[in-house]
């Protein structure tokens, strides 16, 4: 058992060359995300992780969105390499959006004014365990992922287009597809520099 959660992490990578042709279907995808967000761990079970899973036309309308956000951004001469890029996220099958609730860690800060500045650093610690576990899931399933960050640029579009709640807050954008390229290779810091044992 051990050994098949090491392969699980072994093979989760960002994986960037994607296609929408995928034999999971999006039920099946949701309830992966369902599960995930579900079981994710959370400071004092606050269960503030918030998701929004856009496939077909949503997920292209969100990656046209962010291109047209960037092309008004980035320098004309710069922007073919910009555009290629978003066009390769556009190609694959979905995207899972990662939120957090404000409204669920303001109530926490007033619960617990002790521990205030931590509860933002501790949901978002459970936000990276979260997209971490449906990563992982994803991969399991046979598709490949990456994690992209175009928030805050896209916030107010995105919470305009797919009428987002103003209380959920844009962590992260994962996209996902069917593997049509093999994730680039891996360099690894030596592993004892990393980690100290004291037995």
């Amino acid at each position: 058992m051990y050994r098949e959660f090491q392969s699980l992490v072994e093979n989760r990578r960002s994986i960037y060359g994607l296609s929408d042709d995928t034999s999971v279907d999006s039920g099946k995808i949701a309830e992966l995300v369902r599960h995930s967000i579900r079981h994710a761990p959370s400071a004092m079970n606050s269960q503030s992780a918030r998701t929004v899973i856009l496939f077909g036309d949503h997920h292209k309308k969100l990656w046209n969105l962010t291109k047209e956000i960037l092309r008004k951004l980035v320098p004309a001469e710069s922007f073919q390499q910009t555009e290629k890029k978003i066009d390769s996220f556009s190609a694959g099958a979905g995207t899972v959006l990662f939120f957090e609730d404000r409204s669920v860690v303001e109530n926490l800060q007033k619960q617990y004014p002790l521990y205030a500045d931590n509860f933002q650093p501790w949901a978002l610690e459970a936000s990276g365990m979260l997209q971490y576990i449906v990563w992982t899931a994803l991969s399991a399933s046979g598709l490949g992922a990456s994690l992209q960050h175009y928030n805050p640029l896209i916030d107010d579009n995105v919470r305009r287009e797919w009428n987002i709640p103003d209380n959920w807050k844009l962590v992260s954008e994962m996209v996902f597809g069917k593997p049509v390229a093999e994730p680039s290779e891996k360099k690894f810091l030596p592993v004892e520099e990393r980690v100290l044992v004291f037995d």
